[in-house]
């Protein structure tokens, strides 16, 4: 929807593969703002759940840069209704907890106490990488092993695809299976209604 003419710099990011650091986004917001150019700066999702959008207006303001926010829709939301699972349901999940599952020195710290604790909807993001860790660290802390869990591939596309698994089972099943980056886990009992409410059917669901 951009003008024909205007300028287009891609600076997307893949797992060990980011166009560009974060710092050098922030300075180019900054430097082309105040080269006298109109920048829009184009995120999927919402800026501001793990999309480091906070990092980059605080650029703005201290460069005296006037700016606006106009919100996405965030993965977590899109990916679970285009999958038919509910984030949260009366039945199922009082709550819902979004976290990041990137590695940091092939560790993850979280709270796994307060993650493994029932009745509540676990979302990750980032979390291809660190499942196993994740999964494995739930179940010590009192998941039940046969907890539902939802890979979401690729959500609110066509090449939309929902894996399901448990706890116990999902990292080793997803080993076998080709999987396509960006991706989010959904975990917990809201992920057994998957079956009843999916609407949106691109293709044929892999049940695990």
């Amino acid at each position: 929807m951009v003008r024909r003419d205007a300028e287009k710099i891609y600076v997307g990011k893949q797992r060990n593969n980011h166009s560009l650091v974060q710092e050098s986004i922030n300075d180019l917001l900054a430097r082309l703002a105040k080269s006298g150019k109109r920048v829009v700066r184009l995120k999927g999702g919402d800026p501001f759940i793990f999309g480091r959008g906070g990092e980059e207006i605080e650029t703005l303001f201290k460069e005296n840069i006037n700016f606006q926010v106009v919100p996405g829709i965030t993965a977590a939301s899109g990916c679970a209704t285009y999958a038919g699972i509910p984030l949260t349901h009366r039945d199922h999940a009082q709550s819902c907890t979004f976290i990041t599952g990137h590695l940091k020195n092939n560790t993850i710290n979280l709270n796994w106490q307060q993650l493994a604790a029932p009745n509540q909807t676990i979302v990750i993001y980032m979390g291809l990488v660190g499942l196993e860790i994740i999964c494995a660290s739930m179940i010590q802390y009192g998941a039940p092993e046969d907890l539902p869990i939802a890979l979401i591939q690729q959500g609110t596309t066509h090449n939309q695809r929902v894996l399901t698994g448990t706890l116990s089972t999902m990292s080793k099943k997803l080993k076998a299976q080709s999987i396509q980056a960006p991706t989010l886990f959904i975990i917990g009992t809201v992920v057994a209604l998957h079956d009843t409410l999916k609407w949106f059917q691109p293709d044929k669901d892999i049940e695990l």
